[in-house]
């Protein structure tokens, strides 16, 4: 029997992102409207990008 690798979800919950950057949920609104992080409305819900959140760590990193 073959397991399949782990699969990285490409959308996430407001809470859940917020919890991945470390960040309460009203920063994440304020990077949101910064357009700093992409989001994408699923029906009622608003789902965010989770390569935005990578993008906006890499941008905070700075160069190495």
């Amino acid at each position: 029997m073959t397991t399949s690798p782990p699969v990285e979800p490409i959308c996430v919950r407001v809470n859940d992102a917020a919890r991945m950057i470390g960040v309460g949920r009203t920063k994440l609104y304020e990077l949101i409207a910064d357009g700093e992080v992409d989001t994408v409305k699923l029906g009622k819900s608003t789902r965010v990008i989770t390569a935005s959140l990578h993008r906006l760590v890499m941008r905070q990193r700075g160069p190495e």
